[in-house]
Parts: C-alpha cells; sequence; structure tokens
C-alpha cells in the first residue's frame, strides 16, 4: 500500500525538518552574540507553539477535521503542570477521590502527566464530536472548548480567571531546567521528537488510511475499512501533543490562565497550521514561527496589528494555496527546471 501513496515524503520533506531545527538551535548563540537574551524568549514560544500546531495538524490537515477544541487540551496540559507546582509550593497534598499524593514541579512526573489527562480528554470528547462532520464537528467542539475554558475560570483555588503563578523551580529529574536557554533547548528536543514520532505516524499505514478517510471517506468505508477508530486515535495523538505543549508554555512562562484555554487561541492554532501549510508535518513549525513574529513586530507599531495581520494571511493564503511550505518548494521547482 505505501508503494501507491502520493503523499510520500520528498527530499524537502525530509530535509526540511532538519533546517528548522537547525535555524531554531542557532538562535541562542545568537542572542549570545547580540547579547538579546530576549530572541531565546521568542524562539522558545515559536517552539512550544510549533509543538501544538504540528499535534492540531494531524486532525486538520491529514484527518481532514477543523477542531477548535485544542486549545482546551493545551490548557490542561498548562493547568496540570501549574497545579501539581502549586501543591509542592504550598506543601499541600493533591488528593483525587482515596488517592493522595505530594505536588511536584518535577517535569519527569508532570509532563507524562499532562500527556495522559490531555489525552483522556481528547479521547472523551473525541468519541461524541467523531460522531458528527463537517460544521457540527466544529460547532461540538467549540462547545467543548468553551466548556473546560469556563471550568478553568471555576478554578477559584488556582487563580480562576485571573491564572495560576508557578512559584517553584520548574526541574527535570535533578536538573533545574528553569534557566532559559536549558529550557529552550529541552523544549526543542520536544519539538525535534514530535517531527520524527509523527512523521511515522502520517507516512505509516495508519496515516494513509487517515488521509483516504479525509479524501473520501464512502470510499474507505466501502474497501471494509471503518474510518472511525482511525480518527479517534489520530484526535487522541493529537491531544496528547497539545496538552504536553500547553505543559511546556506554563512552565516556560511560570504562569498559566484560562485565556490559554479560549477559542481564540484555537484559531490561533488553527491559522498557524494552516499559514505554514496543511500539506506537510514541517509547515506548521514555520507557521508558528511566522505567527509569533509578525504578533511581535506588528504589535509593536500599532494596537491594530491584527488588521495588518489579517491583511498578510488573505494574501499568503490565495498566493501559496500550500501555505509558507510552498514557497520551499516552488524555489526547489525552478531550480531544478534551470
Amino acid at each position: 500500500m505505501a508503494e501507491l501513496d502520493p503523499h510520500r515524503p520528498t527530499l524537502v520533506d525530509r530535509l526540511a525538518p532538519i533546517v528548522v531545527i537547525a535555524a531554531l538551535a542557532a538562535v541562542p548563540p545568537i542572542a549570545s552574540a547580540l547579547d538579546d537574551p530576549f530572541l531565546i524568549k521568542v524562539a522558545t514560544r515559536v517552539a512550544v507553539f510549533a509543538i501544538a500546531a504540528i499535534g492540531l495538524n494531524l486532525v486538520v490537515g491529514f484527518a481532514g477535521l477543523v477542531s477548535l477544541l485544542h486549545a482546551g487540551l493545551f490548557g490542561i496540559g498548562g493547568y496540570v503542570v501549574g497545579i501539581a507546582a502549586w501543591h509542592e509550593f504550598n506543601a499541600e497534598p493533591m488528593a483525587f477521590g482515596p488517592f493522595v499524593w505530594d505536588g511536584t514541579a518535577n517535569l519527569m512526573v508532570t509532563l507524562p502527566l499532562a500527556a495522559l489527562v490531555a489525552g483522556l480528554a481528547a479521547l472523551v470528547t473525541g468519541i461524541v464530536s467523531l460522531r458528527t462532520s463537517g460544521p457540527y464537528f466544529l460547532m461540538i467542539t467549540l462547545a467543548f472548548d468553551q466548556m473546560l475554558y469556563y471550568g478553568a475560570v471555576a478554578l477559584q483555588k488556582y487563580g480562576g480567571e485571573d491564572g495560576l503563578q508557578i512559584l517553584s523551580t520548574i526541574t527535570l529529574g535533578s536538573v533545574d531546567v528553569s534557566e532559559r536557554t536549558r529550557f529552550f533547548y529541552l523544549t526543542l528536543a520536544i519539538l525535534a521528537a514530535t517531527l520524527i514520532l509523527l512523521g511515522r505516524v502520517v507516512t505509516s499505514r495508519f496515516g494513509i488510511v487517515l488521509r483516504a478517510s479525509a479524501e473520501n471517506e464512502r470510499r474507505v468505508t466501502v474497501t471494509g475499512i471503518p474510518p472511525y477508530p482511525y480518527r479517534l486515535t489520530a484526535f487522541v495523538i493529537s491531544g496528547v501533543v497539545c496538552g504536553i505543549a500547553g505543559a511546556l508554555l506554563a512552565a516556560g512562562q511560570q504562569f498559566v490562565s484560562p485565556a490559554d484555554m479560549s477559542w481564540v487561541r484555537s484559531g490561533d492554532l488553527v491559522v498557524m497550521a494552516v499559514l505554514g501549510g496543511l500539506a506537510t508535518l514541517w509547515g506548521p513549525v514555520v507557521g508558528a514561527a511566522a505567527f509569533v513574529v509578525l504578533e511581535l513586530v506588528l504589535s509593536s507599531w500599532t494596537q491594530h496589528w491584527q488588521l495588518a495581520f489579517g491583511a498578510i494571511i488573505v494574501v499568503v493564503v490565495l498566493t501559496l494555496r500550500g501555505g509558507l511550505a510552498d514557497l520551499v518548494s516552488l524555489m526547489t521547482t525552478r531550480r531544478d527546471a534551470r
């Protein structure tokens, strides 16, 4: 079946992730040379949102399902890290039914826990949401996201609408990763691992079925392959990745709030995926970088930066149907033609 796959990765698809990771890895030395540590903070934000956008793109770009739930899953990951750190800082054990355990700011514990909780939330919501399709799927994921958002607002013990400040020192095992350069390289390593693992997923038989069901669900069903379990599995994997990204954002900025779970954040993630290119796994990384940098630059020029940003997105979508990833393909094609 793999031999007949028209979506087999090209040389550009194989090399582009390496180039992207190498470019991000060069940011700390450049920031040191320019004596501008803020660049590391920007690069960390790019890497975090790139992880979330890649996770969402598994559902949007490869399964053909536009979801507005993923900010809620993103926020769940952040709150897992924040709440566990809060209990450690206040020396107050965490209780869940008959189970009681101490809080922690150790990412060796909280990252897998964030992935687990976000994955379970994706499983529960996905079982219901994937019974629908088209605009109904969009609306039901929006409804679930709003439920999670207002659930976070109701957590008055953990800051409620004002958000939760993380006062504990973030560690990875016995290593302090609260220092910005160290935390950036941890995030970059997770981004690289995400690209590798999801790259294997989308090029496997599972990925082929997922893309085929997005193109023609009825034809896939006729062949005897039910699309539902494939889509549900992709939805859960996507939720796990977004949960990890949310946990990293909370740990990096040492703050998490319900704003990270709003439908606006879900829209931002969709824009990152579309802006970079839905047809490639690495496109959302470029889209996340473009989104974060444009937001930073335009907002420093004018308070109406969303207007200019929207115009740029319209131009990109109209001229580059495959997003910014199309630029690389176009340049490669022209060079080969010469």
